[in-house]
């Protein structure tokens, strides 16, 4: 399994529009982040976890050719705004590409992207698009691939991570009830959010991830959806554990 970081960032991206915060202006690519997505090749399939108003870029950044399936994490704009860019994989795969979300992001997936799934608006070049249903205690199959959605709460919420065999991919979470918590034990690599050093209502702060992760045991944690509140790059990872980094935009894991 080869697991690309897409997107490390928080709902505004680093640098945020108008900030002159040293993060904001630093030199260093690792303090360049785009709206949070990740991109898993495994068992010769392409999958994305969401696609945000940056996905186009984070395509053609890492030279994704192929697309099998898109999982939504929720229906956030930062997660779901660039939807209509699978339209080139529709073009040279010659099909439509199945995505998997609950019926609430589905409900919203058709409000913003209207044309895509209302009949009167069909036409060649508007996506095209399979939808499957994500339940929080029902595993789904994609070609073989074996994925355990994981509900963790934004605030109020109900958002899915998803667990592939030893990985596991969380964000946006503030909490997690125990029976969820249970699944995420042990992981050889688990993906977080944490989003700045101070306390945040929505999502989980550096602390809360490190203490959670102490208690999850995996070997080793990510840590994304980070903002510009978190600091510069290199100081903040010189201070993390030892099996603690924080993700940076193009980030390769390899997981055998």
């Amino acid at each position: 399994m080869q697991i690309t970081i897409t997107g490390s960032g928080t709902s505004q991206g680093v640098p945020v529009i108008g900030c002159d915060c040293k993060v904001c202006k630093s030199k260093n690519k690792k303090d360049k982040r785009l709206r949070c997505s990740v991109h898993i090749y495994y068992k010769g399939k392409s999958i994305v976890i969401d696609t945000g108003p940056d996905f186009r870029q984070q395509m053609l950044d890492n030279d994704v050719k192929s697309l099998d399936a898109v999982l939504f994490t929720h229906e956030h704009k930062d997660h779901v705004a660039g939807l209509d860019d699978v339209r080139p994989f529709n073009f040279s795969q010659k099909k439509p590409i199945d995505i998997y979300c609950t019926d609430q992001v589905f409900q919203a997936l058709k409000r913003e992207f209207h044309y895509i799934f209302d009949p009167k608006f069909q036409y060649p070049g508007i996506p095209k698009i399979n939808r499957h249903s994500l339940k929080k205690n029902q595993n789904i199959t994609i070609d073989g691939i074996d994925i355990e959605p994981i509900e963790v709460m934004h605030y109020k919420l109900p958002v899915l991570g998803f667990k592939i065999d030893g990985f596991a991919y969380i964000t946006d979470a503030k909490t997690i009830e125990d029976s969820q918590r249970k699944k995420l034990k042990n992981l050889d690599i688990l993906v977080i959010n944490a989003l700045r050093i101070k306390e945040h209502m929505s999502h989980f702060n550096l602390e809360e991830a490190i203490d959670l992760i102490n208690e999850l045991k995996p070997k080793k944690a990510i840590l994304t959806h980070i903002s510009h509140f978190m600091g510069i790059h290199q100081e903040v990872q010189k201070k993390l554990p030892p099996n603690i980094y924080l993700a940076y935009d193009g980030l390769k894991i390899n997981l055998t």
